[in-house]
């Protein structure tokens, strides 16, 4: 059943072209003249160029936000229009549209369900399924939810070699596939430009730090919108799409600056309950029904604590850090175990 309140956000998720096409130009044409400043720095220092990266970063991510939106049919009002600009905005951040729009409509619709993780989240394991794991599993559990391999490997492993070859997709996911192709074969012939134009080597020296701190960003902001103490986890039984949307999801209060770098995608609480909701109405509609959907509000200080908690704990309905060095027990045991070998997709 729709709530009242998703029924008064449902009727004003209104998706505008003339601002998505606003977006646009104000990020993409920024970007493309940060990255040309980039490569005519090169050859006089290599410094002054790197020094260009965090400002890329920050208009990638608003590219990525973008794509999002389009996977949601929420950034302009066609959908043909939306289908297309995120097949192009995907291959800017080396994602497959409908590959990723797949695997993230199942996050959506399965974020705090217990019972059908493994697509679209960051791999996380109750506490008692932690503990029946032999310690093989655990030490590769414990290595997979470390910061550094999450923020510093993770970017890598996932947009670079996870989502070039989606080894978990079946073949049957034909539309899914053909995004993958395409997007790889776009990304091939821009290597080939880039080796007859400015140089594989100096496109690297640009292109790879900013992508890498982007999508750092990105995987840092999707984390703490789900991981954090007192969550919304739960079994299929009691589980419910507005409770975990409202309670399952954070409201990432930041500094305007940051806000508009990750296109008001901190207000994931609200995104989650309506997906349909553009980025630029986000911020407004928040505003509007704050009373009504009470969001849990964290700030970055608590997003970075949130690194911290890597097990959920049924039995206190909340996530807790590792209880013991490896090698100590508890004592608990769970049958069927989940593997946390998957990794994460986002």
């Amino acid at each position: 059943m729709v709530s009242e309140l998703r029924k008064k956000l449902l009727t004003q998720a209104k998706p505008d072209a003339r601002r998505a096409v606003a977006q646009l130009v104000g990020t993409l044409i920024p970007l493309a003249l940060i990255w040309m400043l980039a490569l005519h720095l090169i050859e006089r220092s290599l410094l002054l160029s790197l020094a260009l990266t965090p400002l890329a970063a920050a208009l990638m991510m608003r590219v990525f936000v973008f794509a999002h939106d389009c996977g949601h049919g929420a950034f302009f009002p066609s959908k043909i229009a939306n289908d297309i600009c995120g097949f192009w905005l995907g291959v800017l951040s080396l994602t497959p549209y409908r590959y990723w729009q797949h695997t993230h409509n199942a996050h959506h619709a399965t974020s705090g369900n217990l019972d059908r993780r493994g697509s679209g989240d960051v791999t996380t394991l109750t506490l008692r399924e932690y503990e029946a794991l032999p310690s093989r599993q655990k030490l590769a559990y414990r290595i997979a939810r470390h910061p550094v391999v999450m923020l510093g490997i993770g970017p890598f492993l996932l947009f670079w070699i996870k989502l070039r070859f989606p080894w978990d997709l079946p073949r049957s996911y034909k539309k899914e596939w053909e995004s993958i192709l395409a997007t790889n074969g776009v990304l091939l012939l821009a290597l080939l430009l880039a080796h007859i134009s400015v140089g594989i080597g100096s496109a690297a020296m640009v292109m790879v730090p900013t992508l890498w701190l982007a999508h750092m960003m990105g995987i840092f902001i999707f984390y703490v919108q789900h991981q954090f103490e007192h969550g919304y986890w739960t079994r299929s039984a009691s589980w419910d799409f507005e409770h975990a949307a409202r309670k399952g999801s954070t409201f990432l209060d930041l500094p305007p600056l940051l806000r508009w770098i990750t296109g008001s995608i901190g207000y994931h609480h609200l995104h989650h309950l309506v997906s349909r909701i553009p980025n630029y109405q986000l911020a407004q509609l928040h505003d509007q029904f704050e009373s009504e959907l009470q969001p849990v509000r964290i700030g970055v200080r608590e997003g970075i604590s949130a690194f911290r908690l890597k097990l959920w704990d049924e039995e206190a309905a909340k996530m807790i850090p590792f209880p013991a060095p490896l090698g100590a027990s508890t004592g608990k045991i769970d049958s069927q175990p989940r593997n946390p070998e998957r990794g994460m997709s986002m």
